[in-house]
């Protein structure tokens, strides 16, 4: 196993963005992981809920390492990753060449650049079943503003690195998700000043819950 790649930030989230997952897709059977990086998550997730289809993708510098990962694990439940860029696709498809009624992304829309992140929302516009359920986690601003000095640091941090990228406003990715259908139904909050936002086509109409 140490021969795998491995992200300590996965070990630390998994299982509070599990809770999340386990109440959003519990009636979820086909899932499509976008920004998969090592693995590990596809892994954990698919282990903790066996009745999910768990198809990760990435861009194909990532693949090899989550291959990796999944022939380790030997799952019945995640088939082989995919490659996908979310500025150029082509976008994977679900199981027998349906849609997926779920999807996950974790601790992506802060790396890409703005024009990704729209990208990536009209791109689940063709690949969502009628009534899917997106969850997204990540660090978030809300009304423009940090919610810690850490997440401040963070995004500095971030745009020194590449300018294009950065810590996401919560209403602008909410406007893309209600764009395609979506409608926010949980923001739940996260260890380390993180988030979890769950979608879903048909849903409820919750609210954004900035920290106090």
């Amino acid at each position: 196993m140490s021969t795998l790649p491995h992200a300590p930030a996965c070990d630390r989230n998994r299982d509070p963005i599990l809770a999340v997952l386990r109440r959003h897709f519990a009636d979820r059977g086909d899932v499509l992981e976008i920004g998969s990086g090592t693995g590990q998550h596809a892994v954990y997730f698919a282990a903790a809920m066996p009745w999910l289809r768990w198809q990760c993708s990435d861009r194909d510098d990532a693949l090899a390492g989550i291959r990796a990962w999944l022939d380790s694990a030997s799952l019945p439940n995640t088939p082989a990753p995919q490659p996908l860029d979310v500025a150029t696709g082509p976008w994977p498809r679900g199981a027998s060449g349906s849609t997926f009624d779920a999807c996950f992304s974790a601790n992506t829309l802060h790396i890409m650049g703005w024009p990704e992140v729209e990208r990536l929302f009209a791109g689940l516009d063709g690949v969502l079943a009628a009534d899917a359920t997106v969850a997204v986690y990540g660090p978030f601003n809300y009304g423009g503003e940090y919610t810690s000095y850490s997440n401040r640091e963070f995004d500095g941090w971030l745009k020194a690195r590449d300018p294009r990228s950065g810590i996401r406003d919560a209403e602008a990715v909410d406007a893309l998700a209600r764009a395609i259908g979506l409608r926010l139904v949980e923001d739940v909050a996260m260890p380390a000043n993180n988030r979890t936002l769950v979608w879903r086509r048909g849903g409820a109409d919750a609210a954004l819950t900035p920290p106090a």
